[in-house]
């Protein structure tokens, strides 16, 4: 049934006329009835952590406009939460986390097997989600790329340059490499677990990997990725693995060769005919219309939806967004790119 979804068939390298279609952030709070299951749920966790209320608000898009695929509703921050970091939600201000900045507070975290003792009502929710999406829907698990969740770690907050985690794995790389491999361990065992719950392609979301430069790059991006995909084939040999090194730049190209990923995601600054040619030779891409379009809206709207379409329709493509959907877009536009893709 799988290789049966468009989805899944882009992923495994079939070029098809109309590209399977989903969006990042696409269960949000651009939704009016996702804000109402929000309010329902009380505060951000307990809805991440609540499968029932998960599983609906990941339905909720799929239902108002029939996408390809529906992505886990959860965050990228749950795997440091279920390692033992202390974590909350503040309205406007984003995350909070304790922060893990040496030895001591590197060695009070759980053991990397241990995150499914937290972990558990996510992979209830994919469960519920595998029952109840259409026949023709694929389903995906996600997690962060270990450098990106180091960054909120290291950091307690998002930051606009990740200076701490910069500063930590200069003045301490002893301390802030054993924190990725526990990381890189921990997203293996997390996104095995969703694949044994139903997910049938998972997505690494490394949206700070831009901040990394020259080697470093290689070493805090690339390589834990590479690690991670290849733990997973070599259990799960079918499933597809997207990659979303954001901000990689010219660094896009050979990513998927690399690490093995089978799709790069592609940011909005990556120029897609430059795509086609550099990164789409070796694998799948999906991407990458700014989100600012789905607020603004209008025919430009509709002409860049159809140039992206058609400058990666020579290859195995999945259309989607550079970033996430951003909560002041207008889900009208959502249904007027739709039109624009599959007519």
């Amino acid at each position: 049934m799988a290789n049966d979804k468009k989805l899944m068939r882009a992923l495994h390298g079939e070029v098809q006329e109309t590209p399977p279609v989903w969006m990042m952030r696409q269960a949000g709070r651009y939704l009016p009835e996702y804000r109402s299951i929000r309010t329902q749920a009380g505060d951000f966790l307990s809805l991440c952590y609540t499968p029932d209320l998960a599983a609906e608000v990941t339905l909720q898009p799929i239902r108002r406009y029939g996408f390809d695929a529906a992505i886990l509703f959860a965050d990228i921050l749950l795997i440091p939460h279920a390692l033992g970091v202390d974590l909350s939600f503040e309205s406007g201000e984003g995350p909070r986390l304790s922060t893990v900045t040496d030895r001591a507070s590197l060695t009070s975290l759980r053991p990397a097997e241990d995150v499914h003792l937290t972990l558990a009502p996510v992979y209830e929710t994919l469960r519920i989600l595998s029952d109840a999406l259409p026949a023709q829907t694929a389903l995906i698990g996600f997690a962060g790329a270990p450098w990106t969740v180091a960054t909120y770690m290291v950091a307690g907050c998002g930051t606009p340059d990740q200076q701490p985690a910069h500063a930590l794995r200069n003045a301490d790389p002893e301390t802030f490499d054993a924190l990725i491999d526990l990381l890189s361990e921990a997203t293996i065992s997390y996104l095995s677990a969703q694949i044994e719950a139903g997910a049938e392609a998972v997505k690494l979301f490394d949206s700070w990997a831009g901040s990394l430069k020259g080697t470093a790059f290689e070493r805090y991006s690339a390589e834990p990725v590479r690690r991670i995909v290849a733990s997973l084939k070599s259990r799960w040999p079918d499933v597809p693995v997207i990659a979303f090194p954001r901000g990689a730049g010219d660094r896009y190209r050979g990513f998927a060769r690399g690490t093995g990923a089978d799709c790069v995601a592609l940011d909005t600054e990556v120029d897609v005919r430059w795509a086609s040619e550099h990164v789409q030779v070796d694998s799948c891409v999906q991407g990458n219309l700014d989100p600012r379009h789905l607020v603004t809206g209008g025919q430009a709207m509709v002409n860049e939806t159809r140039r992206i379409v058609s400058a990666l329709s020579g290859g195995p493509y999945v259309f989607n967004l550079g970033h996430g959907i951003t909560p002041d877009a207008d889900p009208s536009n959502v249904y007027r790119i739709l039109e624009a893709i599959r007519g």
